[in-house]
């Protein structure tokens, strides 16, 4: 992986929550995860000066978060504290992956405060994940990322979460808007779907790039795709790999992604992103290499534990 430390920062924003993961004999054992938390932790592993604007709870599963944050250099200084407890997402297995129930209300997780001043400090500003739908924190990643578009690179990952607890309406409809907003979206084909059913994800993608944005479609199993603002378009394949985790896979993608963006330094020129053919070809494949990663090894926290190291 690229090595960006000498770049400006990059703010992840976004919730860190816990997540109860079924072992073999059926037990809920705690990982810490939240998609935000995940990026911002892959991010600082693979060696980018990383900023978490987050929020914290006052229980032991937000110690874990702090412990694990930390532990990867990721700095929290803007990260927000409350005595109140940590978001839960228990998981349950099913034949194409993971499902998720969550336990949102009345959390600490979901208390964040807007970015909004010098954040033209930073290389590129992350939002993504349940905070930019789950009140009140979808108000300030909204607010954050309008002020984001405007004086640095807005990065937007839409990651869909369809659950009880989230209105699928206003949800959905905050997710477009943050995509609008972003310079570069990374998105998977159902996250596309979901958010515009009435088109092909390859043709909406091509739609959202034609507006001045790198577009990165990841396909699971089946590599990314780039959609460039000048037309073109790359493929490349998923790193081969014996899959044992899935779990952080796509998160593992995005910091990868970040941090080809970070050690590039690139840039949006006006409305449209910067970027060659070439340079797209090896942020996916950055990001390829650190989903691989992730997916080659046990337990949640180890898999990013991995993106540490260089892969053979």
């Amino acid at each position: 992986m690229s090595d960006a430390r000498a770049s400006r920062p990059v703010l992840v924003m976004g919730e860190a929550l816990t997540d109860l993961v079924p072992d073999r004999d059926g037990r809920l054992l705690p990982h810490p995860g939240g998609a935000p938390a995940n990026v911002a932790t892959g991010l600082a592993r693979l060696g980018v000066h990383t900023a978490f604007a987050g929020a914290l709870g006052g229980d032991a599963f937000s110690l874990a978060h702090e412990d694990r944050l930390a532990a990867a250099g990721v700095n929290l200084d803007l990260a927000g504290r409350s005595a109140r407890p940590t978001a839960l997402a228990v998981a349950s297995p099913t034949p194409t992956g993971m499902s998720y129930d969550f336990h949102l209300h009345d959390t600490a997780t979901f208390r964040l405060t807007p970015q909004v001043e010098g954040l033209e400090r930073f290389q590129a500003v992350y939002v993504g994940g349940l905070a930019a739908v789950v009140p009140p924190a979808a108000d300030a990643v909204a607010e954050t990322a309008c002020a984001a578009a405007d004086s640095t690179l807005l990065v937007v990952d839409p990651n869909v979460r369809q659950d009880r607890t989230v209105d699928p309406g206003a949800g959905l409809s905050r997710l477009r808007d943050l995509c609008a907003l972003a310079h570069v979206v990374k998105a998977s084909d159902e996250d596309i779907q979901t958010l515009w059913p009435e088109s092909m994800p390859d043709a909406r993608c091509r739609r959202l790039a034609d507006e001045g944005r790198l577009v990165v479609l990841t396909r699971g199993m089946h590599g990314s795709t780039a959609f460039l603002p000048s037309g073109v378009q790359i493929s490349v394949p998923a790193v081969p790999v014996t899959v044992v985790n899935t779990i952080g896979a796509g998160d593992a993608f995005m910091a990868g992604l970040l941090a080809g963006l970070a050690a590039r330094t690139v840039v949006a020129s006006g409305q449209s992103v910067d970027i060659t053919a070439a340079q797209a070809r090896d942020l996916l494949e950055e990001g390829a290499r650190a989903a691989a990663l992730v997916c080659a090894q046990t337990g949640s926290d180890a898999s990013f534990r991995a993106l540490g190291a260089r892969p053979g």
